[in-house]
């Protein structure tokens, strides 16, 4: 028996779940829905953003509906215009075997006749943001005095919003006796107002611990100064080439320039906030979802009802000023259980909020310095010879082999490779050579000295291996096995960085034996593991291997003979399909520009055809576009602390 029919769901709801290929409910649904179906009851549920909760109340409102009553059965509120949208979208899909309901999404910066319009042709359910509902009601263009269902999704960022005079005003206009379903990702003093006021008696379902953060997101801070936490935010996604993450600042003047510095610095980049217009709005969303964009730099506002799979990273720029509002944003990502990092850049002045924050998402962050740049370029030099290893052939090459061949005739196997990950290897090192290190104590240079570090018990040891997410890791998973493998404690495993075809871990000085001894040949599914220990001496890369011996560059993984060879996948250079451009001098021609540019799309399959070394400056909203903003008109939000919406 389908594990959702277990809960009480009819047919024509189980044909739309097994269409849409769901097979476990969340918890947040497995709790709720037997509830909401068999009682006719007030609920209040907290459960954190991306843990299903549009199914965990759209598949007991369809089912309670009377598809043959063409009146306003149901209102569901949202706080903006994307999540209105997307709710909508949802719960259409969720009843697509249920003859006769119609659902209307009624929001800001479209007709709002042609919407009337929708809702008089019979409309069951209403999906709202509360600024148009509420305009809507003034001009007796909807009823809704006879609703017998009002849910409040993302109850906490309404109200944040400054939602909480429109909500009170809409929920007054409805019948005292329907039933008011409240979903929240936290539980601030304003939601409790709302439902102390309007709800009786309601069941309460919580998902985690109250006002915690999603078990699948991890935390981690990085403390620089003022002054370098842009060049911080470019290291970062240096760092991880495969990012696709979600960067939130808190002013729409601070989200237009940075996605403007990243994208003239080369990368995959837009602004998401509430001065584009609604065509700007769904351009930059259509190509973030088809990862054309790679950086999404956005408001809290604009980024309310983002649902796109794989979020990687999300970025904390800068610290919102309601601590509540860093679980929202960290939601973006570590969805549908899967794993996902959450990163805050913050100055000395602003640590005290870490220490807030995990009191309240009751998780703990892991404090990192900034990688240097030689263990950017190490990295990313790792990263483009997998990338060269899993690159497909067109045998169409095989007609150009033969002036190929002359060309390159007289270079030796060990000379090609060498030149060919020049080509892109020598302008990223370039640019790393000219910079200092951001790890050191605000933001100075440490001092360390060139000669190899005696490791003793103690201190901290970090290592590279050759297995990586190809092999099935993340960086959980990668902590137990080598935590199994060595027989060492929870915490003696820390620090796993897990990239592709490759990762980095630390563990004491104490460890090191065992580390080197246990892994290096240990054989993983037919595949040698090789493990070496990296470290960073006065600007120089060095690796020592388990017989002692150091070598100097980059190095990619030993076959069982001792052979260097290639391992990983990916551009070498942030965010840039094939990593710096090769048709480029090496000359810079600005300060600001000194980094060298890279060739546009974050996947050439995906990016769409322009000129090499062209970026989509087209696909950038302008600085003030004049544009309806996903908040109610009139409304300045250039800070988290908004001020009560004027009325649309």
């Amino acid at each position: 028996m389908n594990k959702f029919e277990q809960l009480g769901l009819n047919e024509s709801l189980l044909l739309a779940i097994k269409d849409l290929g769901f097979e476990n409910p969340s918890e947040v649904q497995e709790k709720a829905i037997p509830v909401l179906l068999e009682q006719n009851t007030d609920l209040v549920a907290l459960a954190q953003t991306g843990t299903g909760k549009t199914a965990a109340f759209g598949f007991p409102l369809i089912q309670k509906i009377d598809a043959e009553d063409r009146s306003t059965q149901a209102l569901i509120l949202s706080p903006t215009r994307e999540l209105c949208l997307q709710i909508t979208n949802e719960i259409k899909q969720y009843s697509k075997y249920v003859k006769g309901l119609h659902t209307v999404a009624v929001y800001g910066g479209a007709s709002i006749t042609e919407q009337a319009r929708e809702v008089k042709r019979g409309a069951q359910v209403i999906v709202a943001t509360p600024g148009r509902m509420q305009d809507m009601i003034n001009r007796g263009l909807v009823n809704i005095k006879n609703i017998n269902y009002c849910i409040l999704d993302e109850a906490d960022e309404m109200l944040n919003m400054g939602f909480y005079d429109d909500i009170v005003s809409i929920l007054s206009d409805t019948p005292d006796e329907k039933n008011t379903w409240l979903f929240s990702a936290t539980m601030p003093a304003e939601v409790a107002r709302i439902a102390k006021k309007f709800m009786h008696e309601p069941a309460e379902i919580t998902v985690g611990h109250k006002n915690s953060g999603s078990a699948t997101v991890s935390h981690e801070f990085y403390c620089v100064n003022a002054r370098d936490r842009y060049e911080a935010l470019k290291r970062l996604a240096d760092a991880n080439p495969d990012i696709f993450s979600v960067v939130f600042c808190r002013t729409k003047r601070d989200t237009q320039a940075v996605a403007e510095k990243l994208i003239e610095d080369g990368y995959n980049a837009a602004a998401l906030h509430g001065d584009l217009s609604q065509a700007q709005r769904d351009g930059v969303m259509k190509s973030f979802r088809g990862r054309q964009i790679q950086m999404l730099v956005a408001t809290d506002v604009a980024a309310r009802g983002i649902d796109v799979d794989n979020i990687t990273h999300v970025v904390n720029y800068q610290l919102p000023d309601e601590i509540e509002t860093y679980n929202h944003r960290s939601g973006r990502t570590g969805r549908a259980g899967k794993l996902g990092t959450s990163i805050v850049i913050i100055t000395k002045s602003e640590l005290r909020k870490i220490s807030s924050i995990e009191r309240i998402i009751q998780q703990k962050f892991q404090e990192k310095t900034i990688p240097s740049g030689i263990e950017i370029c190490e990295i990313q030099l790792l990263h483009l010879a997998n990338k060269i290893k899993d690159t497909e052939v067109d045998h169409e090459i095989d007609n150009y082999l033969p002036a190929i061949n002359e060309v390159l005739d007289g270079l030796s196997k060990e000379e090609l490779i060498k030149k060919m990950v020049s080509v892109e290897f020598n302008r990223f090192i370039a640019y790393y050579k000219k910079k200092r290190d951001l790890s050191g104590e605000k933001g100075e240079r440490s001092e360390r000295s060139s000669e190899p570090r005696e490791i003793r018990a103690g201190d901290p040891v970090r290592y590279f291996v050759n297995i990586g997410s190809r092999d099935d890791f993340d960086w959980m998973q990668l902590k137990d096995f080598l935590k199994e493998t060595l027989d060492l404690g929870r915490d003696d495993v820390f620090k796993v960085d897990v990239k592709e075809g490759f990762s980095f871990f630390n563990t004491d000085g104490e460890h090191t034996d065992k580390v080197m001894s246990v892994l290096n040949g240990f054989d993983l599914n037919g595949r040698r593991i090789n493990v070496e220990i990296s470290k960073n001496d006065g600007g120089s890369r060095e690796r020592r291997d388990h017989n002692g011996r150091s070598g100097g560059g980059f190095r990619g993984d030993r076959n069982s003979g001792g052979e260097r060879r290639s391992s990983g996948g990916g551009s070498f250079g942030p965010r840039k399909e094939g990593g710096f451009r090769s048709d480029r001098n090496s000359t810079p021609r600005t300060e600001r520009s000194e980094r060298p540019r890279r060739e546009g799309g974050f996947s050439r399959d995906a990016a769409p055809k322009r000129e090499p070394g062209s970026f989509q400056r087209e696909e950038r909203a302008p600085r003030r576009s004049g544009g309806t903003s996903d908040r109610p008109a009139g409304r300045s939000f250039d800070d988290a602390k908004a001020r009560r919406p004027r009325k649309s």
